[in-house]
């Protein structure tokens, strides 16, 4: 994970509980026709709204930009077009973070509601609704992308 000199470390109880946090914050603002989940990371978080602002449809918007902690072009694999450019539509993301793909997603959607549980200064701009902010040079480990391995002791680092 070249290019970043810190690591923010989630976990699944942690990420549940940002999502809940953000499906609080979303509650006031509904109801939503539906959830278009920006995959892949999206969709973890998708769920977790709709299940509670009781939200049954939920399609998704598919775009590839990273490979592993890499930015590369923005790819469209699977694209999405909603009646009256996404008006009564919420936007759902893990992160927004240099606002690239959240660009391309408001290009295509620009009525609806974006929201993101994480949020870089980059593309913090670009989204209505998040739960935390970190810092730009800062990678997220989050919980799909990890798993348990034993460490050295700090001492023998």
């Amino acid at each position: 994970m070249s290019g970043y000199e810190k690591y923010f470390t989630v976990t699944w109880e942690e990420f549940h509980r940002n999502a809940k946090a953000l499906a609080w914050r979303l509650n006031s603002l509904g109801p939503f026709k539906g959830i278009v989940a920006v995959t892949r990371g999206g969709m973890i978080p998708a769920a977790i709204v709709a299940r509670e602002l009781e939200v049954r449809m939920i399609d998704t918007i598919c775009i590839s930009s990273y490979q592993g902690d890499k930015q590369e072009e923005l790819n469209i694999i699977k694209d999405i077009k909603l009646e009256d450019d996404g008006k009564g539509w919420l936007i759902i993301d893990d992160l927004v973070d240099t606002g690239d793909t959240a660009r391309t997603v408001r290009k295509i959607l620009p009525k609806a509601h974006f929201a993101t549980v994480y949020a870089k200064p980059a593309g913090r701009p670009l989204v209505d609704t998040f739960i935390t902010e970190v810092s730009q040079d800062t990678w997220i480990l989050f919980p799909w992308d990890m798993e348990p391995q034993p460490v050295k002791p700090i001492a023998v680092n």
